[in-house]
């Protein structure tokens, strides 16, 4: 997969290619509701944009919810590109863009059916399963490496 490159997307220009991308896995496939899915977070926070053979195929974005605590939210890799390790992907380079500004935990909510997915990138499970968007989900912290 050396055609891939995930990066912190530059806004306003590569935000249509985000929308787009959540539109299709969050709107279409999932039949999340456009107002749960754009629930205007968007402008505070950082997005990531991956890029296969220069196609925009996936996204994440990082909320920073204090100087300690930051949630990874929105992964979304398209159908045509999964089951390649891109979500993995940009979980990786999320991370790393956290670490970066040393911020010690992440949370998420993992929706439960890929929670393996982060467990394997050694989030932990925190309570019990819970809806959101119709979804069930499950909240997961992590403890950043700090370089």
């Amino acid at each position: 997969m050396s055609n891939l490159v995930i990066k912190v997307a530059e806004l306003p220009e590569e935000f249509p290619a985000i929308q787009a991308i959540r539109r299709a896995v969050f709107q279409e496939e999932q039949k999340v509701a456009p107002a749960l899915e754009f629930d205007g977070k968007d402008q505070i926070s950082e997005h990531l944009i991956a890029y296969l053979d220069k196609e925009a195929v996936g996204t994440a974005r990082i909320r920073y919810l204090d100087d300690k605590t930051a949630k990874i939210e929105r992964l979304a890799v398209l159908s045509t590109a999964r089951g390649q390790g891109i979500g993995t992907k940009i979980m990786e380079h999320a991370l790393q863009v956290i670490a970066n500004k040393n911020i010690p935990e992440v949370v998420i909510h993992a929706q439960e059916y890929v929670k393996h997915l982060y467990k394997k990138l050694d989030f932990v499970e925190e309570g019990g399963i819970f809806e959101e968007a119709s979804i069930h989900h499950v909240k997961m912290r992590k403890k950043s490496q700090l370089n």
